[in-house]
């Protein structure tokens, strides 16, 4: 299915009292909003619930006479990678040190690629093309993000879009749990843990920042926050901020754009009330990135650019293209000029807001109350050469006509439109007796996402008519608009879920003990004739997910801790529909309305280390995988004469491994280094099906390694600043990821390199602390390909079980940025 884009939205919401500084947990303490604990009571949240960092809220820190306005403290671990954790389960963070010196406006899967666990691979260094993302072998549909508790992911496939999501100077933390989710957390498709991403609070006092970028391929940016300060005798304060970048596509014309903005408005007032209202708004006019094959990387490398070349074959038969857009329309090429950068657009809108609210009700008793709604409007766009005189309207053939003209072969643009409404909200109740804590709370979401695939013309100069499909639409005989899809899904989330946390030997001991069960109503509408599932689909699906967790603090510096934890991933909405071209009973992309949902059930065993000037952490960790989700192509029809893409149960997968990370405050004047460290050995449970009916077999795949999952990776970090003169230095390895079940086609392994430097001068005027910096993104200009885009279950021929011969598919890779260094001028005032 040409399905280029789907929606995912982000939103910005404030749960309970935020941070507005990057000082380490255990570097802070915040004695005006909270009361000394009794030692019998709790200390620290396990696995219970979302909880956000250490409360602070004031932004600036006085750093060797400077006013840091960005939140640098210069004390954190590792640089900012490393913050005090007490969680009973593997969990890793990054803070303002680390973000603050990255490339401005980087997206939030950039600044966690160092964290264990997570294998990043970005198309542009400044993250406006969005970044791909696994962790532990487990791709970011698997993983729930949420921002301030609010879910991103999208509803419908649970991709995450990371480049509409927040500007990374209003970002105070992203908290990354790599192997489960919170009882609390919102999302239907975690299992392989999730990232939750915290915003700064406003400022008490009046003020805000400003901060120009410019470099390579010709990147710009403008960033600038306003801070109200406390309105009169109240502590009720905002900030509104806003940006824009561009940036040029490597070995290309294109220019992708970004303008973003972001309102919160935050009011807390006795013992732990707060409430706060966050607006988003989010428009991206952006280029496709193309994902390209072994052959086509090989033949081509990172693209050419300025000379035309059209999809052909190399020596060996296989199928090339070039790995960029052309930079010039050429209707006459073979290709009749598709492979033209403005046919490949993908302008995307997102609003989104929410009023989080915390209310004590008594000493013991607290509420919290989320509601949100967001909306999302785009489109991703491409194009085909099209005759009209045959086009599919289900079973039947029929021409069609744009405005009023019929064509053999015309080129078509065919946007793929997406526009979701997404109100939800979490409410929980804690109770909190003594050495008891008892929590209590419900999530529901009702959202609705149509999705259309319509077809309009191209002027002579290579212009799409409309990118979002709405201008002049090619109409069939009978008078209806000719799409390759039309539905409309809608999506009822009921979760109910309790915990318990008991304290134990002066808070040495907890014990968490909880229960979620999640009700989830999935029904479509499909427009299109003639499909197997019909026009109107039902599906409901009910999963219990227990959780336990104990944490023993052996002494100040030390902490062992065991967890065991059930998620779940739900079936994506296109598995509910047959859509695509239509042939001998069968469309292009087959329904699957028998898939379960996908269950991992996790342990992880590990210790922490958390001392004066040295942090560290290992983990054991340990999943059991029932009913992987896959999309593959698959023969449709028992003499396999008709292959088509559907959605599949891969099976069972059995993963263990280790993650481990360390880091240091500052030493040897001012150095802090860090260091991460993961190995996983994932090995499937089961042969995968290919064919069906009589031609039926299976692939030899029980034992093979899973894709695109690195037995390796390891991250290493070293940060200087003495609080004028600052600068860094990373690299990260991460071994070969193979594109199939079978094993027989993978990417290398590769290292990549990144630094910084920069100085940070005395107030000036009313320009508090004006620093200077370049960002030197993949030092060694090395040119790999980055990320598995593409799975296939067999790259080359396969013989199955029972004999058959089993076709290969190819597998698509995505290509990682080239070198690239980024200017960049702040000032807070």
């Amino acid at each position: 299915m040409r399905l280029t884009r789907l929606l995912s939205t982000s939103a910005l919401i404030a749960f309970g009292t935020m941070p507005a500084l990057a000082a380490p947990a255990s570097d802070v303490s915040d004695t005006k909003h909270h009361k000394a604990k009794p030692k019998t009571e709790i200390a620290a949240p396990s696995m219970m619930g979302n909880t956000a960092p250490t409360d602070v809220h004031e932004e600036h820190v006085a750093v060797s006479g400077h006013h840091a306005f960005d939140g640098v403290t210069r004390r954190a671990v590792g640089g900012g990678l490393m913050e005090k954790q007490d969680s009973a389960k593997s969990v890793s963070a990054v803070s303002r040190d680390f973000i603050e010196k990255q490339v401005p406006g980087a997206d939030p899967m950039q600044l966690i690629s160092l964290l264990p666990g997570a294998n990043v691979s970005s198309g542009d260094p400044a993250g406006l093309t969005g970044s791909s993302m696994s962790m532990r072998g487990l791709d970011q549909s698997q993983i729930g993000f949420t921002l301030e508790g609010f879910p991103i992911n999208d509803i419908g496939n649970f991709a995450v879009y990371s480049q509409e999501i927040v500007d990374s100077e209003n970002l105070r933390t992203v908290r990354v749990a790599q192997g489960s989710a919170d009882l609390d957390s919102p999302h239907i498709s975690s299992t392989g843990g999730v990232v939750d991403m915290y915003m700064i609070d406003p400022q008490m006092k009046a003020g805000g920042r400003l901060g120009v970028s410019y470099g390579s391929y010709d990147y710009t940016r403008g960033f600038l926050r306003l801070d109200t300060g406390k309105i009169g005798n109240t502590n009720l304060r905002a900030y509104f901020s806003g940006s824009y970048a561009t940036e040029g596509v490597n070995n290309s014309d294109a220019t992708n754009r970004k303008l973003h903005a972001e309102t919160k408005i935050v009011n807390d007032w006795g013992d732990g009330n707060r409430v706060s209202l966050a607006i988003v708004g989010n428009r991206l006019y952006n280029y496709l990135t193309p994902n390209v094959s072994e052959a086509s990387w090989d033949a081509y490398g990172r693209g050419v650019k300025d000379r035309y070349v059209a999809p052909g074959k190399n020596a060996a038969g296989q199928n090339i293209s070039n790995t960029v857009w052309n930079s010039t329309y050429n209707p006459s090429a073979s290709d009749g000029g598709t492979s033209y950068y403005k046919l490949h657009q993908n302008p995307f809108t997102n609003i989104y807001a929410s009023a989080p609210s915390t209310f004590k009700l008594t000493d013991h008793l607290t509420m919290t109350e989320t509601p949100y709604f967001w909306y999302g409007d785009g489109s991703g766009g491409g194009a085909y050469v099209t005759d009209m005189t045959k086009l599919s309207y289900g079973a039947q053939t029929m021409t069609g006509s744009l405005n009023g003209q019929t064509s053999k072969s015309r080129v078509l643009y065919n946007p793929s439109i997406t526009k979701t409404y997404r109100p939800g909200a979490v409410t929980k109740l804690t109770l909190t007796t003594g050495n008891n804590r008892l929590m209590v709370g419900y999530w529901f979401e009702y959202a609705k996402q149509a999705q259309q695939g319509p077809y309009t013309g191209v002027g002579a100069d290579g212009n799409p008519w409309d990118l979002w499909g709405s201008a002049a639409n090619v109409v069939l005989a009978n008078g209806q608009t000719y799409q390759y899809r039309n539905t409309l899904t809608q999506t009822r989330v009921h979760t109910m879920f309790i915990g318990d946390t008991l304290s134990l030997l002066n808070n040495k001991l907890t014990i968490d003990a909880g229960f979620k069960y999640a009700i989830v109503l999935r029904s479509g509408t499909n427009m299109l004739p003639d499909t197997l599932t019909g026009r109107n689909i039902s599906q409901t699906y009910k999963e219990p997910l227990p959780t336990v967790a104990i944490r023993y603090q052996i002494n100040p510096e030390n902490q062992i801790f065991v967890s065991g934890a059930t998620n779940f991933r739900m079936p994506t909405n296109y598995a509910l529909y047959d859509a695509g071209t239509y042939r001998n009973g069968y469309y292009s992309t087959q329904a699957n309305l028998n898939q379960k949902p996908e269950i991992s059930i996790s342990e992880e065993v590990g210790y922490r280390y958390t001392g004066k000037t040295f942090m560290g952490s290992i983990t054991y960790f340990h999943y059991d995988f029932t009913n992987r989700l896959m999309s593959s192509s698959q023969c449709l029809n028992d003499l396999c004469t008709i292959y088509g893409s559907t959605n599949i149960n891969a099976g069972g997968q059995t993963t263990n491994g280790v993650d481990a990370e360390f880091g240091t405050r500052p030493i040897f004047r001012y150095f802090r280094p860090y260091v991460s460290f993961e190995y996983v050995d994932a090995r499937l449970g089961s042969n995968l099906q290919a064919g069906s009916g009589t031609g039926i077999d299976y692939l030899r795949t029980k034992g093979k390694f899973a894709p695109e999952t690195p037995k390796f990776q390891v991250g290493f970090n070293l940060d200087y600043d003495d609080g004028h003169l600052f600068g860094g230095y990373n690299l990260k390895y991460v071994s070969r990821q193979y594109s199939t079940f079978m094993n027989d086609q993978s990417i290398p392994g590769y290292v990549l390199m990144n630094a910084n430097i920069g100085y940070r001068f005395g107030n000036l005027g009313f320009l508090q602390a004006p620093n200077v910096r370049i960002n030197f993104s993949n030092l060694t200009d090395r040119a790999y390909l980055g990320f598995v885009k593409g799975i296939q279950t067999n790259a080359t021929e396969q013989t199955g079980i029972y004999g058959k011969k089993i076709s290969g598919s190819t597998p698509t890779y995505a290509i990682a940025a080239p070198f690239a260094a980024i200017a960049s001028v702040s000032a807070g005032f």
